[in-house]
């Protein structure tokens, strides 16, 4: 998968995993904009900016774990003999593109208990963010966002697999922090409460079509490089075909 497809497409499944964000962190976000101090809550304009510096916190987390991930997958490449080793990373970044569809949809529920992975972390770095609140101050709203990155999520640890075999710390840094901002959308709106939205977002529905979406985003990804590919594939033997008959008709000559 190239870096510019991959980007685009963390970006868009960030997008489309509004449908779990929201009922993972939509209330976390609520409660912490409950918690601001009157002077904030009743300004939009001060409110947005403690709402949003708590993002901007959590994808730099998302952004360092990504960073993680890309620099084990990269070196773990470096040392295995891999012949074929960028088609083997697509392939694994689309089974993981249509982990992710399952999951969302809700067709595969038992994909969730991957959020176990991150429990003990979490148990380390919760305290320190319950000493945080309340939050009155933005670098307070910064420093709750990155802890708050570490949050057990199955969608995050199925994005940052897919960050593994991105190819690099950088590439793999990017694709989280592409993820992070396509949340963002919804995560800021939830800060700013949008009911309606939730509710949305809850239909059974919504899930599946969301889910669905990004397995066709999955098989389209598979399919356009293999093609490509192959396209070069078959001009490259009726080059190769055809400078061996040149070859054998100047050794009759």
């Amino acid at each position: 998968m190239e870096s510019p497809q991959g980007i685009i497409a963390a970006f868009v499944l960030g997008l489309f995993s509004t449908v779990h964000c929201l009922g993972m962190c939509g209330g976390i976000i609520g409660a912490l904009s409950l918690s601001l101090p009157q002077r904030v809550r009743m300004h939009r304009g001060r409110l947005l900016t403690f709402i949003t510096s708590y993002n901007i916190g959590r994808i730099l987390s998302y952004s360092f774990a990504g960073m993680i991930v890309g620099f084990i997958g990269a070196e773990a490449a470096a040392y295995t003999d891999m012949s074929d080793g960028p088609s083997f990373l697509r392939y694994t970044g689309v089974v993981m593109m249509i982990a992710i569809g399952l999951y969302l949809a809700g067709w595969l529920p038992q994909l969730s208990k991957v959020e176990r992975i991150g429990k003990p972390l979490w148990k380390m770095l919760e305290p320190i963010g319950r000493r945080l609140v309340p939050v009155d101050s933005l670098p307070k709203a910064l420093l709750y966002g990155l802890i708050w990155g570490w949050l057990p999520c199955g969608m995050v640890y199925f994005v940052l697999v897919w960050a593994l075999t991105s190819g690099s710390a950088t590439q793999g840094a990017l694709t989280m922090a592409a993820f992070g901002l396509g949340t963002l959308p919804s995560l800021l709106t939830a800060g700013i409460a949008a009911s309606w939205l939730r509710r949305f977002t809850r239909s059974p529905l919504t899930r599946q079509l969301v889910g669905a979406s990004v397995i066709l985003m999955a098989v389209v990804t598979l399919l356009v490089p293999m093609g490509h590919k192959g396209m070069h594939g078959h001009d490259g033997m009726n080059h190769q075909m055809t400078t061996g008959m040149e070859h054998s008709q100047h050794s009759m000559n």
